[in-house]
């Protein structure tokens, strides 16, 4: 074989060693890129979740603030005006320690056209007092459907914040005003920027609106309309805040909401892990974008393609390698697959347990209770089936007709003790008026406290008018009862003179309900604000502050009223309620 053709054989052998390394490097460089970028991706989305679920927790603490704000009696009568200055400040002190309290950014209360009438920032130059909103759509939206939200930046502060309001209204369901309770973001945007990764949330429009980076708010993610444009420049969402198109372009999709994308930033154009996870409930959308971290991974899986190519020894020891290294990965998932599996299983028989316990224990609770009450009748029962035996096996059938008589009695009282705790468990939708006698929800409640009465050694006097007709929820008034009945009990735990007293009198056309008890009567400056939400004298843990507040809105909706006082050694809650004058047929 002549030398010039060896040689160019060789030179042909050593160009496809060449064009061979050059590409098993190159594709073995691009599968281990995507690799590596599929599983940054899916640690991305799970991160992602977490930051979601922080922002929703945030947001779900305070969703409920402004609904129970709305019972507020107090700033129910402002709306009902006139609002005076001794009134107005009034309420802004007051506005002003709920705020401070409950940890919220702001408060105001706005009437019926929109316009703040008291807000917790009444202090600052930048207050809302005395400007009108009607023209925000959680304004609009509480108007027309009882509760609004919208995220915004302040026209009066020019501080972002979510806006969320509940309506007030009077006791017919007439529209007063909105309660609203504006949410600030600065400490979760301080805790997101800790991490180098870059989080945004954006509205349905695409606008970022939160950033953890400087240079992201207020980007657009997507062309805006016409209409878009116009709704935001009458509602002035982001007043004053010029918006900035994003250019982005996807390059490679790993699911419907994870993209790596080619983004032209603040910083310049880089590419981006793009993580999108929709936050339904407020219709906002929450974007991770992460710098991919594939280069060391891309430049080790080339080396060893290369080296493929260049030694079948080498080949084959990279194969080897790479399925043993496969084999052990597979078996870390699995193992870490089981092991998910077998902790899941462990917590979620721990929880069962848990709920399971709960509710054995109030079914002891009940089960010794009515145990108690049905004990003695059954015992009794059986000594007078015996007697009625007797009776009919002699043949005086008078007498033992007449001793069935107080067998009949006791069955119908097991049945009025297990009949009320079923009442009472049942349900209520709320918005019922039924005619119904206010004694008889005075029986039903007393005969469900009547174990801990007794056992408590309370001596209970009862004064009631019967029939007291009244309209309204049974229930819900056996509600409001039970609740002033145990709130005397616990006045009284550790009194060693224990006295309740019941009256229903007639009251000037209305019937009168009066539940007095002997526990020392309530401090005088915390008898004005015994109804107000969150307010409690109980010791921590044992009272959220709520019931009254409650009671007093079922009092409300029913058309009455309540209140408290101090007696001689106790205190008095009255609850009043119209008379119903219809005649019964």
């Amino acid at each position: 074989m002549p030398s010039s053709f060896r040689t160019l054989r060789l030179g042909l052998i050593i160009l496809l060693i060449l064009v061979g390394t050059s590409l098993s490097a190159g594709w073995a460089m691009h599968q281990a890129k995507r690799q590596a970028m599929e599983t940054d991706a899916r640690r991305a989305s799970q991160q992602l979740g977490l930051y979601a679920n922080a922002l929703h927790t945030l947001i779900e603490r305070y969703r409920a603030l402004p609904a129970v704000l709305a019972l507020d009696p107090e700033l129910i009568a402002a709306l009902r005006g006139p609002v005076t200055k001794q009134v107005q400040d009034a309420l802004n002190r007051k506005l002003e320690r709920i705020n401070g309290a409950a940890n919220s950014s702001t408060l105001e209360l706005l009437d019926r056209t929109g316009l703040a009438i008291a807000a917790s920032n009444w202090r600052l130059p930048t207050t809302y007092v005395g400007s009108n909103y009607g023209f925000r759509p959680y304004f609009k939206q509480t108007r027309s459907q009882g509760s609004g939200r919208f995220y915004a930046v302040g026209v009066t502060s020019g501080v972002p914040g979510y806006f969320l309001a509940s309506a007030v209204d009077d006791e017919q369901g007439r529209f007063l005003g909105a309660m609203v309770v504006k949410l600030e973001f600065p400490e979760l945007e301080r805790e997101w920027r800790q991490g180098s990764d870059i989080l945004l949330v954006s509205d349905a429009r695409g606008i970022t609106f939160i950033a953890n980076q400087d240079g992201w708010r207020y980007r657009e993610l997507q062309p805006l309309s016409g209409a878009d444009r116009a709704e935001l420049a009458e509602t002035r969402q982001y007043d004053k805040q010029p918006l900035v198109p994003l250019q982005h372009q996807a390059l490679t999709r790993f699911t419907d909401t994870s993209h790596l994308t080619r983004v032209q930033g603040p910083d310049g154009t880089a590419e981006y892990l793009w993580e999108r996870l929709p936050l339904e409930a407020e219709g906002w959308t929450l974007h991770l974008l992460r710098k991919p971290q594939v280069a060391e991974d891309g430049r080790n899986a080339a080396l060893a393609a290369a080296a493929v190519w260049l030694s079948l020894v080498f080949a084959a020891l990279f194969v080897s390698q790479r399925l043993r290294l496969a084999r052990l990965r597979q078996r870390s998932r699995e193992e870490l697959k089981r092991q998910v599996e077998e902790r899941t299983r462990e917590l979620r028989t721990a929880q069962e347990g848990l709920v399971q316990s709960a509710k054995l224990a109030a079914l002891g609770q009940m089960s010794a209770a009515l145990a108690h009450e049905i004990n003695q009748p059954l015992t009794t029962q059986r000594m007078q089936l015996e007697t009625l035996r007797l009776l009919l096996d002699h043949g005086r059938h008078d007498e033992a007709r007449q001793a069935l008589e107080p067998l009949e009695q006791m069955l119908t009282r097991m049945a009025a003790l297990t009949g009320h705790l079923k009442t009472f468990a049942r349900n209520s939708p709320g918005g019922l008026r039924e005619r119904l006698d206010l004694a008889t929800v005075v029986d039903q409640a007393l005969h469900l406290l009547d174990t801990r009465i007794r056992a408590e050694g309370v001596e209970v006097a009862l004064y009631l008018a019967r029939p007291a007709w009244v309209r309204g929820d049974a229930i819900r008034l056996e509600q409001v009862l039970i609740n002033l009945l145990r709130n005397a009990l616990d006045a009284m735990a550790d009194k060693r003179y224990k006295r309740l007293e019941i009256r229903i009198e007639a009251d000037d056309g209305q019937w009168r309900l009066s539940v007095l008890d002997s526990g020392g009567g309530i401090l005088a400056t915390d008898l004005c604000r015994v109804f107000d939400p969150f307010f409690t004298t109980k010791p921590v843990g044992e009272g959220l502050g709520l019931g009254l507040a409650i009671s007093y809105g079922i009092v409300v909706d029913a058309g009455g009223h309540l209140q408290v006082e101090n007696l001689a050694g106790g205190a008095r809650f009255s609850l009043t309620l119209p008379r119903d004058l219809e005649t019964v047929c």
